[in-house]
Protein backbone atom coordinates (compact mmCIF):
# COMPACT_ATOMS: atom_id res chain seq x y z
CA UNK A 1 0.00 0.00 0.00
CA UNK A 2 1.07 3.61 -0.83
CA UNK A 3 0.87 6.36 1.84
CA UNK A 4 2.22 9.80 2.09
CA UNK A 5 3.21 11.36 5.29
CA UNK A 6 0.24 12.95 7.38
CA UNK A 7 2.21 15.72 8.14
CA UNK A 8 4.81 16.48 5.09
CA UNK A 9 3.29 14.57 2.27
CA UNK A 10 6.43 12.67 1.27
CA UNK A 11 6.18 9.12 0.68
CA UNK A 12 6.19 6.55 3.61
CA UNK A 13 9.11 3.80 2.92
CA UNK A 14 10.06 2.68 6.18
CA UNK A 15 8.34 0.27 8.08
CA UNK A 16 9.02 0.64 11.83
CA UNK A 17 6.42 -1.82 13.25
CA UNK A 18 4.44 -4.72 12.25
CA UNK A 19 2.43 -5.95 14.77
CA UNK A 20 0.35 -8.15 12.29
CA UNK A 21 -3.58 -8.30 12.12
CA UNK A 22 -5.90 -6.63 15.07
CA UNK A 23 -9.51 -5.51 15.53
CA UNK A 24 -9.69 -2.02 16.82
CA UNK A 25 -8.48 -2.03 20.73
CA UNK A 26 -11.58 -0.86 22.01
CA UNK A 27 -14.46 -2.73 19.62
CA UNK A 28 -15.57 -5.20 22.73
CA UNK A 29 -18.17 -7.71 21.88
CA UNK A 30 -21.34 -8.78 23.44
CA UNK A 31 -21.89 -12.68 23.74
CA UNK A 32 -24.09 -12.07 21.28
CA UNK A 33 -21.75 -10.96 18.81
CA UNK A 34 -18.88 -13.87 19.51
CA UNK A 35 -20.97 -15.94 16.60
CA UNK A 36 -20.61 -13.22 14.27
CA UNK A 37 -17.43 -12.07 12.34
CA UNK A 38 -14.84 -9.68 13.71
CA UNK A 39 -13.04 -7.35 11.22
CA UNK A 40 -9.42 -7.28 11.85
CA UNK A 41 -7.09 -4.96 10.42
CA UNK A 42 -3.47 -4.70 9.48
CA UNK A 43 -1.71 -2.95 12.69
CA UNK A 44 1.94 -1.36 11.06
CA UNK A 45 3.45 1.91 11.85
CA UNK A 46 5.50 3.38 9.46
CA UNK A 47 8.36 6.54 9.60
CA UNK A 48 8.57 9.75 7.48
CA UNK A 49 12.11 10.25 6.81
CA UNK A 50 11.91 13.72 6.21
CA UNK A 51 9.68 14.83 8.95
CA UNK A 52 10.15 11.66 11.29
CA UNK A 53 6.45 11.30 11.94
CA UNK A 54 5.37 7.78 13.17
CA UNK A 55 2.05 7.15 12.12
CA UNK A 56 -0.19 4.04 11.40
CA UNK A 57 -1.63 3.00 7.86
CA UNK A 58 -4.84 4.18 7.16
CA UNK A 59 -7.39 1.33 7.08
CA UNK A 60 -9.94 2.99 9.43
CA UNK A 61 -11.63 6.02 9.65
CA UNK A 62 -12.20 8.08 13.04
CA UNK A 63 -16.02 7.96 12.72
CA UNK A 64 -15.68 3.91 13.07
CA UNK A 65 -12.99 4.15 15.82
CA UNK A 66 -14.82 6.63 18.11
CA UNK A 67 -18.39 5.82 18.08
CA UNK A 68 -21.24 6.27 20.12
CA UNK A 69 -19.84 2.68 21.95
CA UNK A 70 -16.67 3.66 22.40
CA UNK A 71 -16.20 3.11 26.46
CA UNK A 72 -12.58 4.14 27.78
CA UNK A 73 -13.62 6.42 30.95
CA UNK A 74 -10.65 8.87 32.30
CA UNK A 75 -12.38 9.26 35.85
CA UNK A 76 -11.83 5.20 36.08
CA UNK A 77 -7.84 5.86 37.01
CA UNK A 78 -7.93 7.62 40.77
CA UNK A 79 -3.88 8.53 39.72
CA UNK A 80 -5.47 10.31 36.68
CA UNK A 81 -8.07 12.44 38.26
CA UNK A 82 -5.53 13.87 40.64
CA UNK A 83 -2.87 14.36 37.88
CA UNK A 84 -5.66 16.80 35.91
CA UNK A 85 -6.60 18.38 39.01
CA UNK A 86 -3.13 19.35 40.00
CA UNK A 87 -2.95 20.77 36.58
CA UNK A 88 -5.85 22.55 36.58
CA UNK A 89 -4.99 24.70 39.79
CA UNK A 90 -1.49 25.16 37.92
CA UNK A 91 -2.80 26.98 34.92
CA UNK A 92 -5.59 28.79 36.54
CA UNK A 93 -3.00 30.58 38.33
CA UNK A 94 -0.35 30.83 35.27
CA UNK A 95 -3.10 32.34 33.14
CA UNK A 96 -4.85 34.16 35.42
CA UNK A 97 -8.04 32.52 34.86
CA UNK A 98 -11.70 34.04 36.01
CA UNK A 99 -14.90 34.35 35.46
CA UNK A 100 -14.46 36.63 31.84
CA UNK A 101 -12.12 33.44 30.75
CA UNK A 102 -13.11 30.80 28.28
CA UNK A 103 -11.35 26.72 28.34
CA UNK A 104 -12.10 24.50 25.52
CA UNK A 105 -10.67 21.10 26.09
CA UNK A 106 -10.67 18.94 22.93
CA UNK A 107 -11.09 15.18 24.04
CA UNK A 108 -12.58 15.86 27.29
CA UNK A 109 -14.32 12.45 27.89
CA UNK A 110 -16.29 12.38 30.71
CA UNK A 111 -15.55 15.85 32.49
CA UNK A 112 -12.28 15.11 34.43
CA UNK A 113 -10.31 18.16 33.95
CA UNK A 114 -13.11 20.76 33.04
CA UNK A 115 -14.82 19.94 36.37
CA UNK A 116 -12.53 21.97 37.82
CA UNK A 117 -12.71 24.79 35.99
CA UNK A 118 -16.59 24.46 36.07
CA UNK A 119 -16.35 24.52 39.96
CA UNK A 120 -14.13 28.00 40.15
CA UNK A 121 -16.71 29.37 38.02
CA UNK A 122 -14.59 29.45 34.63
CA UNK A 123 -16.31 28.98 31.49
CA UNK A 124 -15.54 26.39 29.74
CA UNK A 125 -16.61 23.97 26.69
CA UNK A 126 -15.82 20.18 26.59
CA UNK A 127 -15.01 19.03 22.46
CA UNK A 128 -15.96 14.92 22.40
CA UNK A 129 -17.27 13.30 19.63
CA UNK A 130 -18.56 9.62 21.83
CA UNK A 131 -21.79 10.70 23.36
CA UNK A 132 -21.52 7.25 25.75
CA UNK A 133 -18.76 9.57 27.43
CA UNK A 134 -19.95 13.13 26.88
CA UNK A 135 -22.98 12.35 28.18
CA UNK A 136 -21.06 11.42 31.58
CA UNK A 137 -20.08 15.30 31.72
CA UNK A 138 -23.11 16.93 30.47
CA UNK A 139 -24.55 15.18 33.28
CA UNK A 140 -22.47 17.05 35.49
CA UNK A 141 -23.56 20.58 33.69
CA UNK A 142 -20.34 20.51 31.79
CA UNK A 143 -20.98 22.26 27.95
CA UNK A 144 -20.25 19.71 25.78
CA UNK A 145 -19.98 19.94 21.66
CA UNK A 146 -20.37 16.33 20.44
CA UNK A 147 -17.44 16.53 17.52
CA UNK A 148 -14.69 16.33 15.94
CA UNK A 149 -11.96 19.20 16.61
CA UNK A 150 -10.55 20.79 13.36
CA UNK A 151 -10.79 23.84 11.77
CA UNK A 152 -14.04 23.23 10.84
CA UNK A 153 -15.59 23.11 14.51
CA UNK A 154 -12.97 25.91 15.69
CA UNK A 155 -14.59 28.33 13.00
CA UNK A 156 -18.14 28.27 14.87
CA UNK A 157 -16.33 28.97 18.51
CA UNK A 158 -15.31 31.80 20.87
CA UNK A 159 -11.83 32.94 21.23
CA UNK A 160 -9.86 31.06 24.30
CA UNK A 161 -7.55 31.75 26.72
CA UNK A 162 -6.36 28.02 27.22
CA UNK A 163 -6.73 25.39 24.97
CA UNK A 164 -6.27 21.89 26.53
CA UNK A 165 -5.78 18.20 25.27
CA UNK A 166 -4.36 14.97 27.27
CA UNK A 167 -3.98 12.28 24.91
CA UNK A 168 -5.87 13.45 22.33
CA UNK A 169 -3.01 14.64 19.87
CA UNK A 170 -1.84 11.14 18.69
CA UNK A 171 -5.83 10.33 17.70
CA UNK A 172 -6.50 12.45 15.16
CA UNK A 173 -5.80 11.42 11.56
CA UNK A 174 -5.55 14.81 10.08
CA UNK A 175 -2.77 16.29 12.75
CA UNK A 176 -2.55 19.69 10.34
CA UNK A 177 -6.18 20.64 10.16
CA UNK A 178 -6.52 19.85 13.98
CA UNK A 179 -3.45 22.58 14.83
CA UNK A 180 -4.71 25.05 12.38
CA UNK A 181 -7.75 24.81 14.15
CA UNK A 182 -5.62 25.64 17.82
CA UNK A 183 -4.23 28.47 16.12
CA UNK A 184 -7.43 29.90 14.78
CA UNK A 185 -9.29 29.82 18.37
CA UNK A 186 -6.61 31.12 20.41
CA UNK A 187 -6.51 34.69 21.59
CA UNK A 188 -3.39 36.46 20.69
CA UNK A 189 -2.48 36.25 24.59
CA UNK A 190 -3.75 32.46 25.12
CA UNK A 191 -2.21 29.23 25.14
CA UNK A 192 -2.29 25.79 24.03
CA UNK A 193 -1.05 22.71 26.16
CA UNK A 194 -1.13 19.36 24.92
CA UNK A 195 -0.19 15.77 26.55
CA UNK A 196 0.86 13.18 24.93
CA UNK A 197 2.99 10.08 24.92
CA UNK A 198 6.78 10.56 24.19
CA UNK A 199 7.56 8.43 20.96
CA UNK A 200 11.43 8.39 22.74
CA UNK A 201 9.77 6.48 25.75
CA UNK A 202 8.27 4.20 23.51
CA UNK A 203 10.94 3.06 21.95
CA UNK A 204 12.84 3.39 24.89
CA UNK A 205 10.92 0.75 27.07
CA UNK A 206 9.27 -0.99 24.09
CA UNK A 207 6.15 0.07 24.93
CA UNK A 208 4.44 -1.55 21.49
CA UNK A 209 1.95 -2.09 23.73
CA UNK A 210 0.50 1.50 23.25
CA UNK A 211 0.13 1.23 19.12
CA UNK A 212 -3.21 1.05 17.86
CA UNK A 213 -5.42 1.95 15.29
CA UNK A 214 -6.85 4.37 17.23
CA UNK A 215 -3.32 6.36 17.51
CA UNK A 216 -3.11 7.49 13.90
CA UNK A 217 0.19 9.20 15.12
CA UNK A 218 3.49 8.92 17.46
CA UNK A 219 5.17 12.12 18.71
CA UNK A 220 8.42 13.33 19.13
CA UNK A 221 8.97 17.49 19.64
CA UNK A 222 10.90 17.27 16.82
CA UNK A 223 7.64 16.51 14.47
CA UNK A 224 5.44 18.39 16.96
CA UNK A 225 7.41 21.39 16.45
CA UNK A 226 7.01 21.27 12.90
CA UNK A 227 3.88 20.79 12.77
CA UNK A 228 2.87 23.56 15.48
CA UNK A 229 5.27 26.16 13.00
CA UNK A 230 3.51 25.00 10.05
CA UNK A 231 0.19 26.23 11.69
CA UNK A 232 1.70 29.68 13.30
CA UNK A 233 2.38 28.42 16.50
CA UNK A 234 5.04 28.17 18.71
CA UNK A 235 6.32 26.32 21.22
CA UNK A 236 7.22 28.22 24.55
CA UNK A 237 7.53 25.28 26.98
CA UNK A 238 7.95 21.89 27.93
CA UNK A 239 7.43 19.53 30.65
CA UNK A 240 8.64 15.69 30.84
CA UNK A 241 5.73 13.67 32.78
CA UNK A 242 5.86 10.39 33.70
CA UNK A 243 2.06 9.64 32.98
CA UNK A 244 1.27 6.60 30.58
CA UNK A 245 5.36 5.49 30.48
CA UNK A 246 6.76 8.51 29.75
CA UNK A 247 5.07 11.92 28.42
CA UNK A 248 5.53 15.42 27.25
CA UNK A 249 3.33 18.63 27.92
CA UNK A 250 3.41 20.97 25.38
CA UNK A 251 3.00 24.96 26.06
CA UNK A 252 1.88 26.41 22.75
CA UNK A 253 1.11 30.42 21.92
CA UNK A 254 1.21 31.98 18.63
CA UNK A 255 4.40 32.96 17.16
CA UNK A 256 4.39 36.82 17.82
CA UNK A 257 2.70 36.56 21.38
CA UNK A 258 4.88 38.26 23.99
CA UNK A 259 5.73 34.98 25.73
CA UNK A 260 9.14 34.41 26.09
CA UNK A 261 10.23 30.39 25.42
CA UNK A 262 11.86 28.66 28.00
CA UNK A 263 15.22 27.03 27.39
CA UNK A 264 13.30 23.59 27.69
CA UNK A 265 12.65 23.79 24.41
CA UNK A 266 16.08 23.36 22.79
CA UNK A 267 17.26 20.71 25.54
CA UNK A 268 14.41 18.38 24.64
CA UNK A 269 14.80 18.87 20.58
CA UNK A 270 18.48 18.33 21.57
CA UNK A 271 18.20 15.44 23.87
CA UNK A 272 16.21 13.74 20.62
CA UNK A 273 18.61 14.67 18.25
CA UNK A 274 21.72 13.30 20.45
CA UNK A 275 19.24 9.67 20.54
CA UNK A 276 19.10 9.63 16.72
CA UNK A 277 15.47 10.25 16.68
CA UNK A 278 15.72 12.20 13.13
CA UNK A 279 17.48 8.91 11.75
CA UNK A 280 16.69 5.63 10.77
CA UNK A 281 18.99 3.76 13.01
CA UNK A 282 16.50 4.58 16.13
CA UNK A 283 13.83 2.76 14.49
CA UNK A 284 15.57 -0.20 13.49
CA UNK A 285 15.48 -2.62 16.11
CA UNK A 286 12.18 -1.86 17.46
CA UNK A 287 10.64 -5.15 15.29
CA UNK A 288 13.27 -7.36 17.35
CA UNK A 289 12.29 -6.19 20.68
CA UNK A 290 8.56 -5.92 20.51
CA UNK A 291 9.17 -9.90 19.19
CA UNK A 292 11.58 -10.55 22.56
CA UNK A 293 8.87 -9.42 24.61
CA UNK A 294 6.16 -10.92 22.73
CA UNK A 295 7.91 -14.39 23.59
CA UNK A 296 8.79 -14.00 26.95
CA UNK A 297 5.00 -13.50 27.87
CA UNK A 298 4.11 -16.28 25.79
CA UNK A 299 6.72 -18.53 27.49
CA UNK A 300 5.38 -17.25 31.60
CA UNK A 301 1.94 -18.29 30.30
CA UNK A 302 3.06 -21.43 28.52
CA UNK A 303 4.24 -22.70 31.83
CA UNK A 304 2.30 -21.76 34.39
CA UNK A 305 -0.35 -23.54 32.08
CA UNK A 306 1.75 -26.33 32.29
CA UNK A 307 2.05 -26.20 36.20
CA UNK A 308 -1.27 -25.97 36.46
CA UNK A 309 -1.11 -22.60 37.63
CA UNK A 310 -4.45 -20.18 37.06
CA UNK A 311 -3.89 -16.43 35.77
CA UNK A 312 -6.30 -13.19 35.11
CA UNK A 313 -5.72 -10.34 33.80
CA UNK A 314 -6.34 -7.38 35.35
CA UNK A 315 -7.90 -4.15 32.81
CA UNK A 316 -9.36 -3.86 29.47
CA UNK A 317 -7.32 -1.60 28.44
CA UNK A 318 -6.22 -0.98 24.59
CA UNK A 319 -2.44 -1.80 25.93
CA UNK A 320 -3.95 -5.28 26.85
CA UNK A 321 -5.73 -5.73 23.69
CA UNK A 322 -2.69 -4.68 21.18
CA UNK A 323 -0.18 -7.22 23.41
CA UNK A 324 -2.98 -10.08 23.40
CA UNK A 325 -3.81 -9.98 19.92
CA UNK A 326 0.24 -9.80 18.72
CA UNK A 327 0.17 -12.79 20.81
CA UNK A 328 -2.42 -14.51 19.95
CA UNK A 329 -3.68 -15.32 23.40
CA UNK A 330 -6.82 -17.00 23.92
CA UNK A 331 -8.39 -17.82 27.14
CA UNK A 332 -6.50 -21.12 27.47
CA UNK A 333 -4.06 -19.28 28.87
CA UNK A 334 -5.28 -16.01 30.18
CA UNK A 335 -8.94 -17.22 31.89
CA UNK A 336 -10.48 -13.45 31.96
CA UNK A 337 -9.55 -10.34 32.44
CA UNK A 338 -11.45 -7.73 35.31
CA UNK A 339 -11.93 -3.96 35.02
CA UNK A 340 -13.74 -2.04 37.15
CA UNK A 341 -15.51 0.40 34.25
CA UNK A 342 -19.07 -1.00 34.42
CA UNK A 343 -19.32 -0.54 30.42
CA UNK A 344 -17.13 -3.62 29.88
CA UNK A 345 -18.18 -5.57 32.12
CA UNK A 346 -19.93 -8.64 31.02
CA UNK A 347 -18.13 -8.13 27.38
CA UNK A 348 -15.18 -9.62 25.88
CA UNK A 349 -12.12 -8.29 24.56
CA UNK A 350 -11.70 -7.95 21.19
CA UNK A 351 -9.72 -10.45 19.14
CA UNK A 352 -8.79 -12.60 22.08
CA UNK A 353 -12.25 -12.97 23.51
CA UNK A 354 -11.27 -12.95 26.43
CA UNK A 355 -14.34 -12.24 29.04
CA UNK A 356 -14.32 -9.50 31.32
CA UNK A 357 -15.78 -9.72 34.86
CA UNK A 358 -15.95 -7.62 37.65
CA UNK A 359 -12.68 -7.45 39.86
CA UNK A 360 -15.26 -9.01 42.60
CA UNK A 361 -14.06 -12.63 41.35
CA UNK A 362 -10.51 -11.77 42.21
CA UNK A 363 -11.33 -12.45 46.04
CA UNK A 364 -13.92 -15.55 45.43
CA UNK A 365 -11.19 -17.26 43.77
CA UNK A 366 -8.04 -15.36 44.31
CA UNK A 367 -5.74 -16.75 41.35
CA UNK A 368 -2.01 -17.64 41.38
CA UNK A 369 -0.73 -15.07 38.65
CA UNK A 370 -2.46 -11.48 37.90
CA UNK A 371 -1.49 -9.48 34.90
CA UNK A 372 -1.68 -6.28 35.49
CA UNK A 373 -2.01 -4.63 31.18
CA UNK A 374 -2.24 -1.19 32.01
CA UNK A 375 1.46 -0.82 33.59
CA UNK A 376 1.19 2.85 33.44
CA UNK A 377 -0.95 2.55 36.96
CA UNK A 378 -0.03 -0.81 37.95
CA UNK A 379 1.25 0.69 41.43
CA UNK A 380 -2.22 1.90 41.99
CA UNK A 381 -4.02 -1.23 41.07
CA UNK A 382 -1.95 -3.46 43.44
CA UNK A 383 -3.04 -1.10 46.27
CA UNK A 384 -6.82 -1.51 45.16
CA UNK A 385 -5.84 -5.59 45.12
CA UNK A 386 -3.47 -5.86 48.01
CA UNK A 387 -5.49 -8.41 50.25
CA UNK A 388 -5.08 -11.05 47.41
CA UNK A 389 -1.40 -11.05 48.21
CA UNK A 390 -2.04 -12.86 51.24
CA UNK A 391 -3.44 -15.47 49.40
CA UNK A 392 -0.57 -15.96 47.60
CA UNK A 393 -1.07 -14.32 44.14
CA UNK A 394 1.43 -13.09 42.65
CA UNK A 395 0.98 -9.14 40.69
CA UNK A 396 3.08 -9.02 37.03
CA UNK A 397 3.66 -6.63 34.33
CA UNK A 398 4.97 -7.50 30.69
CA UNK A 399 6.63 -4.39 29.29
CA UNK A 400 8.73 -3.49 28.88
CA UNK A 401 9.80 -7.03 30.01
CA UNK A 402 8.43 -9.41 32.35
CA UNK A 403 8.43 -8.24 35.79
CA UNK A 404 6.97 -8.99 39.10
CA UNK A 405 5.36 -6.00 40.82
Amino acid sequence: MNQNCRHCNCTLNHNFLDLGFSPPSNAYLTKESLSKPELTYPLRLFVCEHCWLVQTEDFINADSLFDKDYAYFSSTSKTWLEHAANFAEEIINFQKLDENSFVIEVGSNDGYFLRNFQNRGIPCLGIEPTSKVASVAKAQGIDVLETFFGTKCASSLGKADLIYGANVYAHVPDINDFTDGIASVLKHDGIAVLEFPHLMRLVEFVQFDTVYHEHFSYLSLLTVNSIMDKSGLRIFKVEELNTHGGSLRIFACKQNANITSDPSVRSIIQLERHRGMDTKAFYSNFQHQAERTKNEGLKFLIEAKTNSQSVMGYGAAAKGNTFLNFAGIKPDLIQFVCDSAESKIGKFLPGSHIPILSPDVLFKEPPDHLIIFPWNIASEIKKQLASLVSHGTRFWKFIPSIEEI
